[in-house]
């Protein structure tokens, strides 16, 4: 790729940041147009597992493991999962050495900001639109104005992309999950046996068709989810969302048969109550490959939040796409190998995370699920005994 090809990455997050920080690492500049105004303008969710093969692939092409390591948690990579009565069916936590090391959002995004040159993003800079330049290339619309034009848009934005709509048709469907969104403060001086619960990682517990998450988070922070299989518009009927008392008795009362064990989460959880409703794109989207667009992460591939894909997905895209724009002097070749590649590759992922959105809250979740547990920790215990080659 020539190097004064013109870069707009739309979406300043993991993935588009991911992309900007490999490329720049090998000279190559970008332009990151970022709708929130400042790097902590609001919350970027939960902790996030990184694995050898995709995302911390990712980092390592950047040259970022060594700050990765010194904000990563390797100790809470956890599993615990009980029933509605509080009894443990499984428990398994990591001694720091597993394959999943777990990262804050907020830590992996200024590790990623860091690396990059302040001029290179565009804070308060969402995007409207992206058109055809009469010459050549795209503009992207940006608070009234047309920036550019840029040889290539890389579409980093999301579930609900601005670049999408002109490569593909498809808008991400209500998969028929809500979860209900809450965190615990300092968690282990106040709520000990709520630390204890969560344990090292993460908590699953079911029952009556309806789950909580708990997971630890960096800093003392337990951030959870009740979750819920229920029309779309469930919450806003079920709760008042403008009040947090009203959410949290309306919660009580959906986990009433749950051990006030369990329930003590709710009651100590903070008053930042948020309702989402989980979207995927179709199992196997892609479309015919565009000169100068392409689509990264959940704008490509959008999936239900089972198996910690989605971020991994996202920070490999990034990684394969700078790849091949670095090493083929035609960009646009480029891309479509990419492209190719990439629709392969997340295919099984998006099909495995599907499946257990509609297997989740089923009668035999709580079975289904411990199966799923003991295969992975039986994978890990093998390949912690298999030889190693040299």
């Amino acid at each position: 790729m020539p190097r004064n090809t013109r870069i707009a990455i739309v979406g300043g997050g993991p993935g588009g940041l991911g992309l900007a920080c490999i490329l720049n690492a090998h000279g190559v500049a970008s332009t990151v147009f970022e709708r929130d105004a400042h790097a902590l303008e609001r919350p970027q969710g939960g902790t996030l597992d990184l694995h050898e093969e995709s995302g911390l692939l990712a980092l390592d092409r950047a040259g970022l493991r060594k700050p990765f390591l010194g904000a990563a948690r390797y100790e809470d990579q956890g599993d615990r999962l009980l029933d509605q009565h509080a009894h443990v069916h499984f428990s398994h936590e990591e001694t720091g050495s597993g394959d999943r090391p777990e990262i804050d959002r907020t830590a992996l995004r200024r590790i990623l900001l860091d690396a990059l040159p302040p001029q290179y993003i565009r804070w308060g800079s969402p995007v409207r639109a992206v058109s055809p330049a009469a010459a050549g290339g795209w503009f992207v619309s940006v608070n009234g104005q047309d920036e550019g034009p840029f040889d290539l848009v890389v579409g980093a934005d999301g579930a609900w992309s601005r670049v999408r709509p002109l490569l593909s048709p498809y808008q991400p469907q209500y998969t028929g999950l809500t979860f209900i969104e809450f965190g615990i403060d300092d968690v282990d001086r106040r709520h000990p046996a709520l630390s204890r619960l969560v344990g090292r990682g993460k908590v699953g517990i079911h029952g009556q068709g309806r789950e909580i998450i708990a997971q630890r988070n960096g800093h003392e922070h337990v951030r959870g989810y009740a979750i819920f299989r229920v029309p779309a518009d469930w919450a806003e009927r079920r709760f008042d969302l403008s009040s947090p008392a009203s959410i949290r008795a309306g919660l009580l009362a959906e986990f009433s048969a749950f051990a006030d064990a369990i329930t003590d989460l709710l009651r100590a959880a903070n008053d930042n109550f948020v309702a989402r409703q989980i979207h995927a794109l179709p199992v196997g989207h892609r479309w015919t490959h565009r000169a100068g667009l392409t689509l990264i992460g959940d704008a490509a591939h959008l999936m239900p939040p089972f198996g910690g894909e989605g971020v991994n997905a996202a920070l490999l895209d990034a990684a394969t796409l700078a790849q091949r724009l670095i090493e083929n002097s035609d960009a646009s070749a480029a891309v479509a190998g990419f492209e190719a590649e990439m629709f392969g590759r997340v295919e099984a992922a998006a099909c495995e995370s599907t499946e257990a959105a509609v297997t989740f809250l089923s009668h035999d979740s709580l079975a289904l699920t411990l199966a799923h547990y003991q295969e992975r920790l039986a994978r890990m215990q093998a390949a912690a005994l298999a030889p190693r080659e040299g």
